[in-house]
């Protein structure tokens, strides 16, 4: 695996395992443009529907195992691909962004929007904690993907999960 040429994710290579559709956000993670957007609008989307079945608890428990499920779709897709973080890959995103929603509900429009916007800043632009946590588990170019770095796919995510929800705490405490 370790000489194996970087590709790129299609929806043919989508269909090809199952772990491919969870960690490119089932389809969402194939978007030409921004794609990690793209599954954090999809998590927006995917929350508000399911959110009308699930209790707080079945959340916690759906982000608990969609993490470990995660873990090894993430691991598995990257390596496919034979890159460490690829772009294509949104379920951190997804999972991430589910946790915000999940802590800071319930809010109207205006505060998933607002939420969403601060998540999409920290996931972007990496900004301290972020960055630290990015380049905890990156693997070298051409080197196999393992399981640190898929891990490292979901971590600095879950970070910026945090930085979003400390933002929106200390707000909360001001206003």
């Amino acid at each position: 695996m370790a000489d194996q040429a970087p590709r790129r994710a299609t929806a043919g290579f989508m269909l090809r395992h199952p772990a491919h559709w969870i960690a490119l956000g089932f389809g969402s993670g194939l978007s030409p443009k921004a794609p990690g957007t793209a599954g954090t609008l999809w998590a927006w989307l995917a929350f508000v529907v399911l959110d009308r079945w699930l209790t707080a608890s079945q959340w916690g428990l759906a982000i608990g195992l969609g993490t470990l499920v995660g873990w090894w779709a993430c691991t598995v897709t990257a390596r496919n691909l034979a890159i460490p973080d690829p772009g294509a890959i949104v379920w951190d995103e997804v999972l991430a962004f589910w946790l915000v929603l999940w802590l800071v509900m319930p809010v109207g429009l205006l505060g998933q929007a607002v939420a969403f916007g601060l998540f999409r800043f920290f996931d972007a632009a990496k900004p301290g904690p972020v960055r630290w946590a990015d380049s905890m588990f990156k693997g070298r170019p051409g080197e196999t993907v393992g399981w640190a770095q898929g891990f490292g796919i979901l971590f600095d995510d879950f970070v910026a999960a945090g930085c979003t929800l400390v933002v929106i705490a200390l707000w909360r405490a001001v206003v």
